[in-house]
């Protein structure tokens, strides 16, 4: 058994909770505004989470006009106090999250658990929070922002000098920011988790896709494409897929920064032809590759990081 937030379970998809009971308890929640809702509970540093990002990025292209998207944060690593499954600190981490990275064929370099380790994932989902009350899409590129220096640029995103760059990176402002964070923030971040709870979410992706009248799909874990594009459909049977351009450039005027699991996806091509094709365009200098350990990734020329 897992006791261990940090251990996700590869095979599964899922990063889970140590000790989280079910409690389906709070009547589903129904979409509003469009035909469906998508519910969506994670964490900065979910791997999974970041396993399934091909697959939401190409959900939102597909079908973003008829699907509303809610994050709300779950709260995956309070602090250290587990100390069990395989992990007791944080340099036990490290090794792990290189295996995902190869399951998932995600870049992730485990190494920050070894030179600048985070002891919690509670202030990036707070920061998160801040910037909702902002600007809601803002805020989502704020959270893959933070995800890719985690991941990728092994940077610790617990600290305030790498929340405030992100924020500043994706226009928001950094000091109304830092205000929202120690105040009203903390109590939002405190209700998505009383939220998770009460929808008995036990760990991480946890997607529920629901409709006006209140049907829902749930969706535990890193699955394909298609149990994502089933559920939609079986909550919104007429539901229209959208057609979108997978050439190189729209796909990165949607989505400035990529990997190559994620340009293959949204291109349909396989890994192989989709990486020759990105490191040809870097080559070229049409896009800018940040390196990593485990994987690069490519970004728009005019992308300031």
């Amino acid at each position: 058994m897992n006791t261990n937030p940090l251990l996700c379970d590869p095979e599964t998809g899922v990063c889970e909770i140590p000790g989280q009971v079910e409690n389906k308890s709070l009547d589903p929640i129904k979409a509003e505004d469009k035909p469906v809702k998508i519910i969506y509970f994670t964490d900065p540093i979910c791997s999974s989470c970041w396993g399934i990002e091909p697959q939401l990025r190409r959900l939102k292209l597909e079908y973003g006009p008829s699907v509303a998207f809610e994050y709300h944060m779950g709260g995956l690593l309070p602090d250290w106090s587990y100390n069990s499954g395989g992990i007791s600190k944080p340099s036990d981490v490290a090794h792990h999250w290189d295996e995902v990275s190869a399951h998932y064929k995600m870049p992730i370099d485990g190494d920050v658990w070894l030179e600048d380790p985070l002891d919690s994932s509670y202030p990036p989902s707070i920061a998160f929070k801040a910037a909702q009350l902002q600007d809601e899409k803002k805020a989502i590129s704020f959270l893959r922002l933070l995800r890719e220096m985690v991941f990728l640029e092994k940077k610790n995103i617990t600290k305030w000098e790498h929340l405030a760059h992100a924020a500043t990176l994706v226009g928001l402002n950094a000091e109304e920011l830092r205000q929202a964070y120690e105040h009203q923030a903390q109590d939002l971040f405190k209700a998505d988790l009383a939220l998770a709870r009460q929808m008995g979410v036990r760990g991480f992706p946890s997607i529920f896709v629901t409709n006006a009248a209140g049907k829902q799909e749930f969706i535990y874990g890193v699955k394909p494409y298609s149990t994502f594009e089933n559920a939609i459909k079986t909550v919104y049977p007429s539901i229209e897929k959208r057609a979108f351009h997978s050439s190189w450039e729209s796909l990165f005027q949607h989505y400035p920064t990529l990997t190559i699991r994620e340009f293959s996806e949204l291109s349909n091509l396989p890994l192989t032809e989709g990486e020759a094709i990105l490191r040809k365009l870097a080559s070229e200098h049409k896009l800018n590759v940040v390196p990593s350990k485990n994987g690069p990734l490519f970004q728009r020329v005019d992308y300031k990081r």
